[in-house]
């Protein structure tokens, strides 16, 4: 390459794009005395040159280079000074991947190499850290019009099922073994069918961009296996993409096909680069003092509202052109559906702390491609004011935590539990209503990722996370959990099925709330963690779907529940329940009743001891009445149902055990849940057969 082949090139469009001669490459970075294009051979080894970019505007340094042709690999290097205390961390012998680099050649594997010795006091690092860092492949521009959402979801008609793209197929025998792990392995037609038996209409994708392991994994004979540990946004990580954007839009397009929408787990508020003693990959390398927030009394320190040892400033100009930038990408190439934001209470966090206003969240509200998008929001962090459930824009979702800790509490039979149950089985009115948003904004769970599976919710009072290599310390002690008579396996067949109800039960109360429920992968086919309520290490048999363990009987209970919530409007309405008629009704939308049958009186709601309540919902669509029944007592309690209207009787539609036949008055187990469906005497009721077991 002679000379004159590099030009100044444009500050725009930032990364490195190619053009009829070569590529433009435009790196933002206030601090660095230089910028440097790094061509590497087509195994991504050797170097083969390192250009300076001639050129920079404002804080963008860039250059024209030609004879780059899409394909090749190639990498970042900064010059500039070492001055933690000023935030400056520059070191020229460290590789950087570029922040908007769309495609690696291999995943990221940590090595001492990619860490500055400077930090631990040495007087110079000059070790290459190339070798082991993963090449950046320049990538043709997207030519065609972004995918639309049309029609937009339908947010009362969503079933969300969160699931690791690795976990999920990896151990399926109906995926060919290639495939197994990666999305080609989603996107295969086994996937989707258990996915389409189910009913779900949305998944979750946990992160998917390109992560770095946590420097403690290695020694521990461990590796990151969540991903909530990011440094290339823009880059599917190759484990789970071999295929790079290609394969994931594959997969995306099978799924909508099966009427399937998706949306990504993203994690914007910290990078894998971690705390002062972390690595330097990319964005540490390249602009450290623009991208992180420092501490204000320090800046060789970060702050770490989220707990992972940095975040990111994500109301600076480049931090919120990096995260628009990063979901467009894969909203063109993939089509995806919407985003859910891990800790996204970074994300409106200014210096003074959270504002719903925030640089970030108005520019997501404002920008034609993403603000139709299904939004999400995990509502809080570790930092001051973190706890923001309830705060974020009236369009978007949140992840509704409070939901969580009061059913478990109310099952695992805590007393005075009975209001905030009531609240929450009816969509949590009283945190998203007050801005005029429907409760279906309320993504209802019982467990996710973090923390127990559902089969573990119910078998163990204690996290058991020593395969974490952390003698047990890590994962919350707050598990509102039970076990039932035992820690842990179990062979008695009453325990068993004891616990077999309990995980009915919940599903059933799940699914029939106002609101969004949201199932944690493997929940519907009794997956366990062995008590690991902490799995983010765990790339193994742990964490995998074990497929030929699957209880077929709970998938098929799973399904028929989210075809009841289907079919009933009354279930997923987006509107509070006021307890009076709407619109030209003549009965209250909602009656709350306990054991007695009748509606409570204000004396009951304040009972410590009363352990069962009633929901009874009129649906002016199609007639029908509904009668959730749930008791959380440790004890058997005779129950009476409401008064039919007459010409109607009540009929069972789905039971958590086995309740007998239906009577006026019956006996309800503990721990149990059974739904009712009033219609007129006559009327084929939904031929249920009863939850069947297996011990």
């Amino acid at each position: 390459m002679s000379t004159d082949a590099v030009r100044d090139g444009a500050p725009e469009p930032l990364g490195v794009t190619p053009t009829a001669t070569g590529v433009n490459v435009a790196v933002h970075s206030a601090d660095a005395e230089a910028v440097f294009f790094c061509l590497f051979n087509a195994a991504g080894e050797v170097e083969l040159r390192r250009i300076r970019l001639p050129a920079r505007t404002g804080d963008v340094h860039h250059g024209h280079i030609d004879g780059i042709r899409p394909g090749d690999r190639y990498g970042l290097r900064a010059e500039g000074a070492w001055r933690p205390e000023e935030g400056q961390r520059f070191n020229p012998a460290k590789l950087l991947v570029d922040p908007y680099a769309l495609a690696l050649d291999r995943p990221f594997v940590l090595h001492d190499a990619l860490f500055d010795a400077r930090r631990l006091g040495a007087a110079s690092d000059e070790r290459d850290s190339a070798p082991h860092v993963p090449k950046a492949i320049v990538t043709l521009p997207f030519d065609r019009p972004a995918p639309r959402l049309d029609p937009p979801v339908d947010w009362d008609r969503q079933v969300i099922y969160e699931l690791h793209v690795r976990g999920f197929s990896k151990l399926n025998p109906a995926v060919p073994e290639a495939m197994r792990g990666t999305f080609a392995g989603l996107g295969h037609p086994a996937s989707i069918a258990h996915l389409t038996r189910l009913g779900v209409t949305t998944i979750e994708l946990l992160p998917v961009a390109a992560w770095l392991d946590e420097r403690h994994l290695p020694s521990l004979g461990l590796s990151n296996y969540w991903g909530y540990n990011p440094i290339a946004w823009m880059a599917p990580d190759p484990r789970l993409a071999p295929g790079g954007f290609a394969e994931v839009a594959a997969a995306v397009a099978a799924l909508h096909g099966a009427g399937i929408a998706v949306i990504l787990d993203v994690v914007f508020n910290h990078s894998g680069e971690s705390d002062h003693l972390g690595p330097t990959v990319s964005m540490r390398g390249l602009d450290n003092a623009g991208y992180y927030r420092l501490q204000p009394d320090d800046a060789a320190l970060y702050v770490n509202d989220a707990g992972t040892g940095n975040i990111l400033a994500c109301d600076r100009p480049p931090v919120v052109r990096l995260v628009l930038d990063a979901m467009r990408a894969w909203v063109e190439r993939t089509g995806i559906d919407g985003f859910r934001f891990d800790l996204a209470t970074t994300l409106g966090r200014r210096a003074d702390g959270f504002d719903p206003t925030a640089p970030l969240l108005a520019a997501i509200a404002q920008d034609p491609m993403l603000r139709d998008r299904i939004l999400i929001a995990e509502p809080w962090d570790i930092g001051p004011g973190g706890y923001q459930l309830g705060a974020f824009p009236a369009v978007w979702g949140e992840w509704n935590d409070r939901y969580r800790d009061t059913v478990r509490r109310f099952f695992r039979g805590d007393a005075g539990r009975i209001g905030d149950l009531a609240t929450r089985l009816a969509g949590s009115a009283d945190i998203f209503a007050p801005r005029h948003r429907g409760v279906d904004r309320s993504i209802n769970f019982v467990t996710a990722h973090d923390g127990f599976t559902l089969a573990d919710l119910v078998a163990h009072e204690h996290k058991h996370n020593g395969a974490n290599g952390e003698h047990n310390r890590d994962g919350t002690d707050d598990n509102k959990s039970w076990n039932n008579g035992v820690e842990g396996s179990a062979t008695d067949p009453a325990i068993l099925a004891r616990r077999s109800a309990d995980v009915r039960a919940l599903l059933m109360t799940l699914v029939f709330s106002r609101g969004t429920p949201m199932l944690a992968m493997g929940d519907e086919l009794g997956r366990s963690q062995n008590g690991n309520n902490n799995a983010y290490a765990q790339d193994n048999l742990a964490t995998w779907l074990d497929w030929a363990s699957a209880d077929d009987d709970l998938i098929a209970f799973t399904a028929r529940l989210l075809a009841l919530r289907a079919a009933h409007p009354a279930l997923r309405d987006p509107r509070p329940l006021i307890g009076r008629p709407l619109g030209d009704a003549s009965v209250p939308d909602v009656v709350w009743i306990g054991p007695g049958g009748v509606a409570l009186a204000d004396r009951d709601w304040n009972d410590p001891a009363l352990r069962t309540l009633g929901m009874v919902l009129s649906e002016p669509e199609t007639g029908a009445r509904l009668c959730l029944l749930l008791h959380g007592g440790g004890e058997d309690v005779e129950v009476t149902l409401p008064p039919a209207r007459s010409g109607h009787a009540w009929g069972k539609a789905a039971e958590s055990l086995e309740f007998g036949p239906l009577a006026t008055a019956f006996p309800m187990p503990s721990r149990s849940a059974i739904l009712l469906v009033e219609a007129g005497v006559g009327d084929r009721f939904l031929n249920w057969q009863g939850p069947s077991f297996r011990p």
